[in-house]
């Protein structure tokens, strides 16, 4: 299926403005009819969820439509799907449920790959309740995790494996199935960050075998929340702290107070829209996958033109992008420049490519990189050859500088 990336650039109002956005791993410009869906959901009619009148039925309606929106952009039970505020709430709150059902002894695995926010939370409840944190390593040659140590970091007493599914810094993509295999042969639960993975490829949890799998829309041109997936049988055996008159039924027992419902229509309308961008026919989950993987390979293709272009700096840069299955994401670092100075030349070129950790701590740690030390350059589906051309441009001029 071609892809037309000049009709798709035509439907993000904000693209008018010139610049050229290679900030997709920090978040995605919105298409209008994300912003249209959120407006008409906010302006009614709109109450409180019911059945009784109108305004009820639409809060109703909003939030069946998200869950089964979600549920098939990740391969997921609708039933299944629990609405979050960001990623970071959502594991700092399950953290917590979780940790309930560990004792002094068991253990919990996370990464050197991970974004901090799969990270910190698990390191803190652990804490909190005495049990012990083990690591899988990241080996800084290949941008891989060590899974070879796979069987020794996973053992009997582990209770949980957290992984993210694609680094938001290196763009390294782990095998989620194979660590997921080893944890279910413990018994471990595996939690999954899908927040950068989500941007970029065609999700089937249970292929993954993730246990929880979490996702932001505003990485895929949704508004600001996130959402959890799981096995309703699954959140049925957690027990959340909650008001006393909420409901305990899944998975509305995980979600605190009044929902936002207009941001809950505007991430399914991000749904929608990527299913759009896939021929008509099929159900929306068999349009998700075709558009992602038409996605995925324009992105692919403009990586490619990237690291040509930056090859000809070879001795005075390091990409660390360098992991044989990774998204279109490149971070790198330089000898004798200082990234946050590339960050302010590019952007006064109206061209975004961040400098900083992006919360990937571990990573840095891993590198032995110094706070802010490295350039991120993320793509996206909207960005496009003449984009490419001008970011090569301005960071051969960049590099040319005294």
């Amino acid at each position: 299926m071609p892809f037309d990336v000049a009709a798709l650039r035509a439907q993000f109002p904000s693209l008018a403005s010139g610049i050229a956005h290679f900030d997709g791993p920090g978040g995605t410009q919105a298409p209008a009819v994300v912003g249209e869906a959120i407006a008409r959901t906010l302006t009614g009619p709109l109450s409180n969820r019911g059945i009784g009148v109108a305004s009820e039925q639409n809060a109703e309606d909003t939030i069946c439509a998200f869950r089964t929106a979600l549920a098939d952009l990740l391969g997921a039970s609708a039933a299944g799907v629990v609405y979050g505020r960001s990623a970071t709430q959502i594991a700092y709150d399950f953290s917590r449920h979780l940790a309930k059902t560990w004792a002094p002894g068991d253990e919990v695995v996370v990464t050197q790959l991970d974004h901090d926010a799969n990270v910190r939370p698990w390191i803190q409840a652990a804490a909190a309740v005495g049990v012990s944190v083990r690591w899988l390593h990241l080996d800084p040659t290949t941008a891989e995790l060590r899974i070879d140590e796979l069987d020794e970091v996973v053992r009997e007493r582990t209770r949980l494996v957290a992984v993210t599914a694609a680094s938001n810094l290196l763009g390294t993509k782990p095998p989620v199935d194979q660590i997921a295999r080893r944890a279910h042969e413990v018994g471990a639960l595996v939690y999954v960050d899908g927040v950068h993975y989500t941007a970029h490829a065609a999700v089937d949890i249970s292929a993954l075998g993730a246990d929880f799998f979490t996702c932001s829309p505003y990485k895929f041109y949704g508004p600001h929340c996130s959402a959890l997936a799981a096995d309703p049988a699954l959140l049925e055996t957690l027990d959340p702290d909650k008001l006393q008159p909420s409901t305990n039924d899944v998975p509305e027992r995980f979600e605190f107070g009044t929902l936002p419902y207009e941001i809950m229509a505007g991430a399914t309308a991000a749904v929608d829209f990527i299913a759009s961008l896939a021929p008509s026919d099929g159900s929306r989950r068999d349009r998700l996958v075709a558009a992602n993987q038409v996605i995925e390979e324009h992105e692919l293709r403009l990586r490619r033109r990237i690291e040509e272009g930056l090859t000809v700096f070879d001795d005075r840069l390091t990409v660390h992008s360098v992991a044989a299955d990774r998204t279109s994401t490149l971070f790198l670092t330089f000898r004798d420049k200082d990234a946050t100075d590339a960050y302010r030349f590019l952007a006064a070129r109206d061209i975004l490519a961040p400098a900083g950790t992006f919360y990937a701590y571990e990573p840095f740690r891993a590198l032995n990189l110094e706070v802010d030390d490295g350039l991120r350059i993320g793509l996206a589906p909207y960005n496009n050859d003449l984009e490419i051309d001008r970011l090569l441009s301005a960071f051969k001029e960049f590099m040319d500088t005294r």
